[in-house]
């Protein structure tokens, strides 16, 4: 069966709040004519992004075609979860024209390419590229590509520290894999940082690949969509830290629930959610909270210091629950402790 009667899919991946859900939200607003589908795979067990996508569904995308995944990393869990699913978007009584897979900021995505050689899906789908964000401000920063010499100062009086930590790693897989990638939160990073990102990318890329700014998620979708990569053919091109592995852990990275009562003032949690990342490294925090009085929901995202919220749908006859999934490394997760913070 040829490339032209598969169905093509297009995997978004990048680092925890790198705006992964944000540019798929542009594509469901800009579907081109095509009927799309969305696969969301969250890291916990609390399903925001799917949500926040499926409040954007229409006749192009409706909500039906939006799946998640949540029992784990999308990688780890193909015969279970993943096969599966993509088994029932494409038996739906209109078969999605496009479907775009967002992945967990924490996984890696070639093992999820080596998936799409199963035997039940390799002769309908295919991937049509690899779509890779970065935060350009942070990246600029040089928050996930090691300092070569400090690391080499270091190396003589301790060989341990002889490695990349697991942020880089994901960080360094991700663009191994890509076709293009984006640089997000241009806005925020300027002419200097969207340089500074560049270089580093450059400089961590095995191949030359496009780079292209990203602000608030607007790209042409010509662009990105219709790439034709065939990806999962092309793995060779594709080197990752995990190559000849037979599978790779995540007890790097640990998540949490917390349940909050309704609060008084947004700006006041956002202060909390900030010292959590000074004090305790937490990475991403993302979720919704009641807010006294008001007859919204609050979306709460943050990625390290950084925190947003905005009110985005009337609770209506959902119960106004407040839940934040908190991501941390695996050492940094302490509940009592987040919790102390978050709802004291």
């Amino acid at each position: 069966m040829s490339d032209l009667t598969k169905t093509p899919v297009t995997v978004i991946t990048g680092f925890l709040g790198a705006g992964k859900t944000t540019l798929i939200r542009h594509l469901m607003s800009q579907p081109q004519g095509k009927r799309l589908a969305v696969l969301v795979n969250e890291f916990g067990t609390m399903g925001v992004d799917g949500e926040i996508l499926k409040s954007c569904a229409d006749e192009n995308c409706p909500a039906e075609n939006i799946m998640e995944l949540s029992n784990g990393c999308i990688c780890c869990t193909v015969a279970d979860d993943f096969i599966p699913t993509l088994e029932r978007l494409m038996a739906m009584p209109v078969k999605p024209d496009h479907i775009l897979i967002e992945t967990s900021g924490l996984a890696l995505p070639k093992p999820l390419l080596k998936a799409f050689d199963w035997p039940a899906i390799r002769s309908r789908i295919t991937v049509d590229g690899v779509i890779a964000l970065a935060d350009a401000e942070a990246v600029a920063a040089g928050r996930f590509a090691p300092d070569e010499a400090a690391v080499e100062a270091q190396r003589a009086a301790d060989d341990s520290l002889d490695h990349e930590t697991p942020l880089s790693e994901v960080f360094e897989d991700q663009i191994a894999c890509a076709d293009i990638v984006l640089l997000s939160k241009a806005d925020l990073a300027g002419e200097q940082g969207l340089a500074a990102a560049r270089a580093v990318i450059e400089a961590e890329a095995p191949r030359k690949l496009p780079i292209l700014p990203l602000t608030d998620g607007v790209i042409d979708p010509r662009v990105i969509l219709g790439l034709g990569a065939a990806a999962e053919d092309d793995l060779a091109a594709r080197p990752s830290h995990h190559d000849g592995a037979d599978d790779h852990e995540h007890d790097d990275f640990d998540s949490v629930v917390i349940e909050l009562a309704e609060i008084a003032d947004p700006g006041e949690l956002a202060a909390r959610i900030e010292r959590l990342a000074r004090e305790q490294n937490i990475l991403r925090v993302k979720g919704h909270v009641a807010v006294a009085g008001k007859p919204m929901r609050l979306l709460v995202q943050a990625v390290g210091e950084r925190v947003r919220h905005q009110y985005d749908r009337p609770w209506g006859d959902a119960p106004r629950a407040s839940r934040l999934v908190v991501i941390a490394e695996h050492d940094d997760i302490d509940e009592a402790a987040i919790r102390a913070v978050l709802a004291a």
